[in-house]
């Protein structure tokens, strides 16, 4: 089940699957000299919390980049640190490593993986367009960008193919790239379409057009 909050809910193992949370990306850019609050991480795990609680999730995935650099969790506040134990203590919580946090150490719960195979399912950080099986990942961040009624919207999306699926960014200080883009177009290997959650239906949309 794709959700509106960029999520993808597996009901029967009651697991959420997020991706790209990039928690302490703020406090990166700021040891750079660019200044931005440094709340993302609280923001990003708020949402999380409601979210697993919403679905009585069991168990948490997340594929990838889930701190922007991989001292990140050195980093996180007291209070985003105490989220995050409250989250891994309370479910099956496993981290699937991205490009941006290689070879992080843990200190707050949950077991680190490179990608881990469900029920069937391949779950990685970011797509092979080489791999034959059912696979869902992250790394893009895709959003789909559209004119209606002369005005410019951008949603981020979900973009599936019969045996890909490429879920959004979760994290509250991430960008986006267009969901037509061609290293996504690339990543998935043939024509797609892009989802997008809204309360009570999915809108599908060919990446074509």
């Amino acid at each position: 089940m794709a959700l509106p909050q960029g999520a993808l809910f597996w009901p029967a193992r009651r697991a959420l699957l997020v991706a790209d949370l990039h928690l302490e990306k703020a406090s990166w850019f700021a040891r750079l000299g660019q200044m931005l609050p440094p709340y993302d991480s609280i923001a990003t795990l708020g949402d999380l919390t409601a979210l697993a609680v919403s679905t009585g999730a069991r168990e948490i995935w997340c594929l990838g980049d889930s701190f922007h650099d991989r001292h990140g969790c050195d980093r996180l506040p007291e209070r985003a640190r105490d989220m995050l134990v409250a989250l891994t203590s309370a479910t099956r919580w496993t981290w699937i490593t991205g490009n941006h946090d290689p070879g992080f150490a843990d200190h707050c719960g949950g077991e680190i993986v490179e990608e881990a195979e469900v029920d069937g399912l391949l779950l990685r950080h970011e797509a092979d367009p080489a791999e034959p099986r059912p696979e869902l990942s992250g790394h893009f961040h895709p959003k789909l960008r559209i004119s209606h009624r002369g005005r410019q919207i951008s949603r981020r999306c979900f973009v599936a193919t019969s045996r890909k699926l490429i879920l959004p960014a979760f994290g509250s200080l991430t960008g986006g790239l267009d969901a037509a883009h061609p290293e996504i177009v690339r990543a998935v290997g043939v024509p797609a379409e892009a989802l997008v959650p809204v309360a009570d239906r999915l809108l599908r949309f060919p990446i074509a057009a």
